[in-house]
């Protein structure tokens, strides 16, 4: 959701050397803006599929402009104009003809290109079957088949006769050896000649239009005084730090512009709290209040993990962008990552207080101050963990429809194998690790010989405990502590804060499973 002067911006703090200021940087993008003719819709977002924003023959523009907002020597192109109305493909190959006038080696493939783009080329190249079949300027299209006696006919389009003349060469038996020998002669002999007659301009080889190039004043990657040509490049262009300032900001910037998805996330939260906030009403210490409270908790943790899918589109909808980004070397798969993190914790925290605000002590928990900070943190560490999980698996998925499929089966496991419907020590261990230390509550006299007595009876037996001990029992009191619950359920081998760390731990380690699959996934890469 950045703007064409933003995205362009970025483009250039990520390749543009930290040695040049940040006026220099800001000066360069409003040149290449007046270059792209891009001017009028400059402050216009680019837009995506659910928000309308600028054409398509300005998002070629602006697509371009980030590949040459370090003023490269040599830009590649593959069919910039593939998808356009004849308007804008003859505007985006315009702009490529100012940047070829500026210094730069542009070369780019194209199909079927109409008359007016032909003309703005200072050179063709067509191939068949991977052989040259010719190479020069566009003007000497009509004495090349000439030559080969088949003259183009006045008012045709060279390109297009070139095409369907090659084509039906190569359905031939003799195909089209003909013309590559020809071109061959044309090449020793007659091109110079031919492209100095038809351009006015000599007749140049690659290596000699770089060399102007960069006499001509071309940035190039790091260069600068005491460099020589022997001088290593650098693989990135600034210092990790200044990568994850920028992609920090850029995600920002993204999420300001994007609230109804923070918002959304925020409802299902502030509702779900708010039910259970009413049905788990101020619960008591009795059994039946301690197996509410598991409830409570079962639900609570659904709420927090399934809530994280909506991360799941994030790296989705911006995976073409970063693979093309870091094929650039624009920035480090690691500083995308840690700022995929930072943008992400900060609505967490929200959803974290929201939830515990409203649930928190409407349901009776118990701990005072100290409880209810705890409480949000190990909601906080929940959402945290969950986000990990997700984001891990965005990078693995190949789209969304099969992610949400995984994401709820996979969450639905960690539900399965959290404690609340089967107890700890009757999992078996090789799914022991995705057990959390939650509770599992149990009726006093469920699982004895007094649960099957009546209720007089059981009633004569608490009072008899509680003359004994000195303590008013009733048909409501509860003779067992919560660690004693949680002793008889196997679940006291980790504290509150182990339990409480180890979470985080869980969506650190997703985070870096994430990481890894970046840089296993990114196949694109230069050397």
């Amino acid at each position: 959701m950045l703007t064409v002067a933003e995205t362009l911006l970025y483009s250039a703090e990520f390749r543009l050397p930290r040695s040049l200021s940040a006026s220099k940087k800001r000066s360069r993008v409003e040149a290449l803006i007046d270059q792209l003719g891009l001017r009028a819709a400059a402050n216009t977002i680019i837009g995506d599929e659910g928000h309308r924003g600028v054409s398509g023959g300005e998002r070629r523009r602006v697509s371009i402009g980030i590949d040459i907002i370090h003023d490269p020597i040599i830009l590649f192109l593959d069919e910039p104009t593939s998808g356009l109305d004849s308007t804008s493909a003859f505007m985006v190959v315009r702009v490529l003809q100012r940047i070829a006038r500026s210094g730069s080696v542009v070369i780019m493939s194209i199909h079927q290109p109409s008359y007016r783009i032909l003309g703005l080329l200072d050179r063709v190249l067509f191939l068949s079957s991977g052989r040259t079949v010719y190479y020069g300027p566009p003007a000497a299209l009509p004495l090349f088949f000439s030559e080969l006696g088949q003259p183009i006919p006045e008012g045709e389009n060279p390109a297009e006769f070139a095409l369907d003349h090659i084509r039906e060469l190569d359905g031939t038996d003799a195909g089209i050896e003909e013309v590559v020998k020809l071109n061959k002669l044309w090449q020793d002999k007659a091109l110079p000649h031919a492209v100095s007659a038809a351009s006015r301009e000599p007749f140049l080889s690659l290596k000699e239009t770089i060399i102007l190039s960069i006499a001509g004043g071309k940035l190039v990657s790091g260069s600068g005084s005491g460099s020589s040509a022997t001088s290593q490049v650098a693989t990135y262009a600034n210092p990790w730090w200044v990568e994850l300032s920028v992609l920090t900001r850029r995600g920002f910037t993204n999420s300001r512009r994007t609230p109804e998805l923070v918002l959304m996330r925020l409802g299902a939260v502030v509702v779900t709290a708010f039910i259970l906030a009413t049905i788990f009403w101020q619960l008591d210490s009795t059994p039946k209040g301690v197996k509410e409270r598991y409830s409570f908790f079962a639900i609570a943790m659904a709420t927090m993990f399934f809530t994280s899918a909506d991360a799941l589109p994030v790296f989705l909808i911006e995976r073409h962008i970063f693979f093309r980004e870091t094929a650039h070397n624009a920035y480090r798969r690691s500083s995308y990552v840690l700022s995929n993190a930072i943008v992400t914790f900060p609505p967490l925290i929200l959803l974290s207080i929201a939830f515990a605000v409203i649930s928190f002590f409407a349901v009776g928990l118990a701990g005072g101050a100290e409880g209810f900070v705890f409480f949000v943190l190990i909601v906080l560490a929940s959402f945290w963990a969950g986000s990990g999980f997700v984001t891990f698996l965005s990078g693995v998925v190949p789209n969304a429809i099969i992610g949400y499929t995984v994401v709820a089966a996979a969450l639905s496991y960690f539900l399965l194998l959290s404690g609340f419907f089967v107890i700890r020590d009757r999992i078996p261990a090789y799914w022991i690790w995705l057990h959390p230390a939650l509770p599992v509550p149990d009726q006093i006299f469920d699982g004895t010989t007094m649960g099957k007595e009546a209720v007089s009876t059981q009633m004569a037996v608490l009072n008899a405990i509680g003359l004994n001990m000195r303590v008013d029992l009733n048909s409501t009191s509860c003779i067992a502590t919560g660690a004693d619950i949680l002793a008889e359920l196997a679940l006291n081998q980790l504290g509150k804060w182990a339990c409480l760390w180890a979470t985080i731990a869980w969506g650190f380690l997703f985070r870096v499973l994430f990481y890894i699959t970046l840089l296993l996934r990114s196949t694109n890469k230069r050397r």
